[in-house]
């Protein structure tokens, strides 16, 4: 009995019975044996290079995992804006704000002139500004013959006019068109400081206020500041 190798002993695993006996082996064995020796291969490799991807993986983060991330951090960043503290700059809609406005104006300008020293400067104004909104306008004329009992005739015309405010839409807000702000009347304005005392400074300072603030003379009042005292 002759001795047979690995590879027809394998062969011989894989044939039937009524096969095994006395015959050779032929091609379609051997490519039987190829086949089973191929997938076998692939299996095994594939087996191991699936346990360091599966390591790999599990150190990464997953791409949802970043985009989880990055959405927190965003949505972080948009409280703190959303709830930003508010900046004190306003619109100045009250009458304390203008008159801050004139005040702080005068004095810069002023205290710039020669002898003049140490201002003070307080300004009164009337009302608030006074804005003047865009209209449309609508002007509808209506006329009507009539007829008396006497058979005399005549013609009674009507004219009627309605107005509305323009207004613009932005987003959920409406907002009126303003075609021009009119800043409050001026009632009174008094300046004191040192270096008034002089007749042509005092008159240089009544000229100046009248022109910057366009307010009469008379409502224009200056007066020396008295002097401190060195301590």
């Amino acid at each position: 009995m002759n001795k047979r190798t690995w590879i027809e002993k394998l062969i011989g695993h894989l044939l039937p019975k009524d096969e095994k006996n006395g015959k050779k082996l032929t091609k379609y064995h051997y490519f039987l044996l190829l086949f089973v020796l191929g997938v076998s291969f692939m299996l095994v490799s594939q087996i191991f290079s699936s346990e360091p991807s599966q390591d790999r993986a599990a150190d990464q983060p997953s791409a949802s995992q970043k985009a989880s991330s990055e959405s927190t951090g965003q949505s972080s960043e948009g409280e703190k804006e959303v709830f930003k503290p508010a900046s004190d700059d306003k619109p100045k809609d009250s009458i304390q704000d203008y008159e801050q406005e004139y005040e702080n104006q005068l004095k810069d300008i002023l205290e710039t002139i020669i002898g003049v020293e140490d201002v003070s400067i307080v300004v009164n104004v009337d009302a608030t500004s006074l804005k003047i909104f865009e209209k449309n306008r609508k002007t509808q004329e209506t006329s009507t013959n009539e007829t008396d009992k006497q058979g005399g005739k005549r013609t009674v015309s009507e004219m009627s006019s309605d107005e509305e405010i323009v207004i613009i839409k932005n987003g959920d807000k409406e907002t009126p068109v303003v075609v021009q702000t009119k800043k409050p009347d001026i009632r009174g304005v008094l300046v004191v400081a040192q270096g008034v005392d002089n007749v042509q400074i005092k008159k240089t300072i009544i000229e100046a206020v009248t022109r910057v603030l366009d307010v009469p003379s008379h409502r224009v009042a200056v007066a020396p500041k008295k002097m401190k005292e060195d301590s």
